[in-house]
């Protein structure tokens, strides 16, 4: 499923319009339009605007069920409840930027990744 397709049908439960999207989001309604219809897709940091919007944590964004899943990264659970993933902007930037990265790597590959990361912090500095 595409990402604007789940986020038109979340707006439109909430009985939100695209205008009442740009008011509380300060995305212009015309940007919501392209989103939903294919168009562009959102950076994740537009994603938490959006949950934070819709009220709803990051993970309904993805899968349409109001249960969470057993395993939804903190990063997607924490937005929609005004909370951030880090202490600092900096912080969250970098693991966002992290986790999108992860995501679009292999089991395998996150796997050995975990590895050489927990081998690395063992180590005496």
């Amino acid at each position: 499923m595409q990402v604007g397709q789940r986020l038109r049908e979340v707006r439109e439960a909430k009985k939100l319009s695209q205008g009442d999207i740009e008011k509380r989001t300060g995305l212009l309604r015309c940007y919501t339009s392209r989103v939903e219809n294919g168009h562009t897709v959102p950076a994740v940091e537009t994603l938490e605007k959006y949950a934070r919007a819709f009220e709803v944590p990051m993970y309904q964004l993805f899968i349409g069920t109001e249960e969470e899943p057993s395993r939804v990264p903190h990063v997607l659970r924490a937005a929609g409840k005004g909370k951030w993933f880090g202490s600092t902007r900096k912080e969250e930037k970098f693991f966002t930027k992290f986790w999108h990265l992860l995501s679009k790597m292999k089991e395998r590959d996150r796997t050995l990744l975990l590895a050489v990361a927990q081998g690395m912090a063992k180590r005496k500095r």
